[in-house]
């Protein structure tokens, strides 16, 4: 049985329109099977178009293919720099009706294949609706300073008034305020949080300067638009069907926004609350807070709230951040971002047909133009504030393109607004050309505008050889887990701090990004109660405060938490280390062992950081590799020599391995300083090879001057030992492993020496060199910390 539908519509330009729509009854979902089709395949169809007639493996073929295309374009586009947005628009257009005429297309075979395919896009991009309230924290825009809320209410009020006033001037009617026109105004001069946080996380600009300051603006500006959006609703329906309207209308937005703020959000906050710290949240209350999700699209259709508002708002009100909401991001995320948006974005592509171009109307020519002074509008404000307040001119440029880029909000937007009549097919085009040439341009001109690790380079350089025994020794170490801290602290207790050679440490806790949008950087303060409103780093930043207490004068410290992305942490640490004037960063290691040797963890999105940071050090860097622990948990605040053991031991066993080269010297430097302190006892052991071999006469002159030193200072032990091969140097290391609770040595990356010839091919952890890998192996035994030293 077949059913169909014919009608006329009126579009902006007084266009007709006719649609026909032709649906089978029963539909069929689930194919009996290639076999089974090829049996009774008709005279006209082959298996492949009697497998189409089923929407099951029609989808499925569909989302093949889609995939396979965009990728294929994507392989080429991406070395142009493009966004996957990119390919994904142009895999839709190849697939539409502007490449493939017809209806013989294998995606677009009928009305109701695409129904299907739009159908499953549309569902996913509510989900990123949801998402993306869900990563958002309200709170910034409190805590935002006054430029960067001017940046953001400006850069929409001030084009939203350049378009109205152009749009204006082009059209006389009497009637010129109406909500098409009102909307497509916002939708031009709109600044979409999202699509600002997809460009600056696939450049790698989250946590930058720049990045920071487009989040904060982005997402006051996606507030300013949402509120201005709603208001000039009402004030339009008051103007067309009466003030009773709007009051109506109000009512009902009233009902619905306090039922999902005062009602849903404290549900969800208890939740939170029935959740141990630390925990995950049941699954039972995740799919309250989904099923609330879905739910919340019936009930704004019931009280006529606008229909994208329903599940942006439901996200809004789960509290960001762990435990909730980085348990749905990292549930719903994967399939929504990998899967639905892909669909969503093609789809969007597949309504795009620029032959209709061809026969523009002059409400389209008007609001194309109106469209292109609203952007130029905007970058305009997006460039002159942040330059008026003293950025650099590239900064600010780089700045203005961001504000600037559009992306799958727009083209959600104009999508919608097609399948609704509310705009034509040759407005329709015009303004995705707009989007895709910004969306084409934007990023390209921000990377070649901004580059953050540029400053780096102008970082002077310093490092432990710089600075004399006497002067205050700056220190940043990184904190990954709780059990970190006692290691640090035994490092620091040994470099033996004073009155007069202070240390002044800055502890950085690296947390990963979860559940939320925007990257966090906090310095807690010693005069607050709490260390954070979050209690980010509670622990931590009390246990080094009673270390500076323990030492005061000696020692000062400095707390941090860096909250981002686990592939940007190292530019929290290189800022941090610019900012800070640091000789010397200490890394923990990416995996921890019990007493036994058995491994306890081992994280490799520790060693992809460190690795980062040793290619490009901003100072001196020391890997830190644990060695036994002495502390079960430093939640304990009583019994402070059961926190420091190196505070209660009478000595202090270190051994250097020196073999020569910058990594060893500086190895050496911060050995000897160590040394000074009467409870340390320093042994330098040189591996000399028989034949005497040196690559460089100047390396060979400097581990000379050094070890002449060493020699001349009695507090410090002098062991030379030759060996002819790496099996000889293992050999010793082994027999003295048990001696020292201490070892430091230099890095020494990809070196070939005659003392280390044979051990490079069973290197597992080539990134902290052969020595440091061997001391760190259990393998070896020993219950002692290796120090892994690399010079900047």
């Amino acid at each position: 049985m077949a059913y169909s539908n014919s009608g006329s519509y009126t579009t902006g330009n007084s266009t007709k329109s006719e649609a026909q729509v032709c649906l089978k009854f029963p539909p069929k979902v689930s194919s009996p099977g290639l076999m089974a089709l090829w049996s009774t395949k008709g005279q006209n169809k082959g298996t492949l178009g009697m497998l189409m007639e089923y929407s099951g493996p029609r989808l499925q073929i569909q989302m093949v293919v889609t995939f396979v295309l965009t990728q294929a374009i994507h392989s080429v586009l991406k070395h142009l720099r493009l966004p996957m947005f990119i390919s994904q628009i142009l895999a839709g257009m190849i697939l539409g009706p502007m490449v493939v005429k017809g209806k013989s297309s294998l995606i677009t075979s009928s009305d109701q294949s695409v129904a299907v395919l739009g159908t499953v896009g549309a569902i996913g991009y509510m989900f990123f609706l949801f998402l993306s309230g869900v990563k958002m924290d309200v709170g910034m825009t409190f805590r935002s300073g006054k430029k960067v809320i001017c940046i953001g209410v400006l850069t929409v009020v001030v084009p939203l008034m350049a378009c109205l006033i152009t749009a204006k001037s082009l059209n006389q009617e009497s009637q010129f305020f109406t909500n098409k026109r009102v909307f497509l105004a916002v939708t031009y001069s709109a600044t979409s949080f999202p699509v600002i946080h997809c460009l600056l996380s696939e450049l790698k600009l989250l946590n930058s300067e720049l990045g920071r300051l487009g989040l904060s603006a982005a997402l006051i500006g996606e507030i300013v638009a949402l509120f201005l959006l709603t208001i000039c609703q009402w004030v339009v329906d008051g103007l067309e069907n009466g003030w009773k309207v709007v009051v109506s209308n109000f009512g009902f937005f009233t009902v619905y926004f306090v039922i999902v703020v005062f009602w849903f959000r404290p549900v969800m906050k208890w939740m939170v609350r029935k959740t141990p710290e630390g925990g995950q949240i049941k699954n039972s209350y995740l799919y309250i807070v989904i099923g609330a999700f879905l739910v919340s699209h019936k009930l704004a259709e019931l009280l006529k709230v606008y229909i994208v508002f329903a599940p942006f708002l439901v996200g809004l009100a789960v509290p960001d951040g762990p435990p909730l909401g980085s348990a749905l991001v990292e549930k719903l995320e994967p399939i929504v971002e990998g899967l639905f948006m892909p669909l969503f974005v093609t789809t969007c592509g597949m309504r795009i047909d620029f032959s209709y171009l061809k026969n523009y109307g002059s409400f389209a020519k008007d609001q194309v133009i109106s469209a292109v002074v609203t952007n130029f509008v905007k970058f305009g404000v997006s460039f002159l504030l942040p330059f008026l307040w003293s950025i650099p001119i590239r900064d600010s440029l780089a700045f203005a393109f961001i504000m600037l880029n559009k992306g799958i909000v727009e083209m959600a937007a104009y999508s919608f607004m097609n399948d609704t009549l509310v705009i034509s097919q040759d407005m329709f085009a015009f303004v995705t050309i707009i989007v895709i040439l910004i969306a084409s341009i934007a990023p390209i001109l921000v990377k070649t505008l901004y580059d953050p690790s540029s400053k780096h380079v102008r970082y002077l350089k310093k490092s432990i050889m710089d600075c004399k025994l006497n002067d205050e020794l700056r220190i940043i170490g990184c904190i990954h887990v709780p059990a970190n801290v006692n290691s640090i602290i035994d490092i620091l207790n040994a470099s033996c701090p004073t009155r007069q050679s202070p240390i002044a440490l800055s502890v950085l806790h690296l947390i990963k990004l979860s559940g939320r949008a925007t990257p966090l950087f906090i310095a807690h303060e010693k005069q607050s109660k709490s260390p954070s409103n979050n209690s980010y780093s509670e622990n931590v930043v009390l246990s080094f405060n009673r270390f500076e207490r323990d030492n005061w004068g000696a020692v000062s410290v400095k707390s941090f938490t860096a909250v981002s992305p686990p592939n940007l942490m190292h530019e929290d640490i290189c800022n941090l280390v610019m900012d800070q004037f640091t000789s010397f960063l200490i890394l923990p290691f990416h995996r921890r062992r019990h007493v036994d040797g058995s491994i306890e963890s081992e994280d490799q999105t520790v060693r992809r950081l460190n690795f980062n940071i040793l290619q490009k050090p901003p100072c001196s860097v020391g890997i830190l590799v644990e060695g036994q622990r002495h502390v079960k948990c430093i939640n304990s605040r009583d019994h402070m020599h059961d926190q420091y053991p190196l505070a209660n031991s009478s000595t202090y066993t270190i051994a250097m391995i020196f073999m020569g080269g910058k990594d060893d010297w500086e190895a050496l430097a911060l050995a000897k300083r160590m040394s000074r302190d009467k409870s340390v006892k320093l042994t330098v052991i040189q591996f000399k090879a028989v034949d005497g071999f040196q690559d460089d006469d100047g390396d060979r002159m400097m581990d000379k001057q050094l070890l002449r030193n060493v020699k001349e200072n009695r507090s410090i032990t002098y062991i030379e030992k030759e060996v002819k091969d790496g099996p000889e140097t293992l050999t010793y290391l082994r027999s003295i492993v048990d001696d020292y609770k201490l070892f430091i040595v230099g890095r020494r990356y990809k070196r070939e020496d005659p003392q280390t010839v044979g051990l490079h091919e069973w290197s597992e952890f080539q990134d902290i060199g052969i020595v440091g890998e061997l001391l760190s192996s259990p393998d070896l035994g020993g219950k002692h910390s290796v120090l892994i030293v690399r010079h900047q």
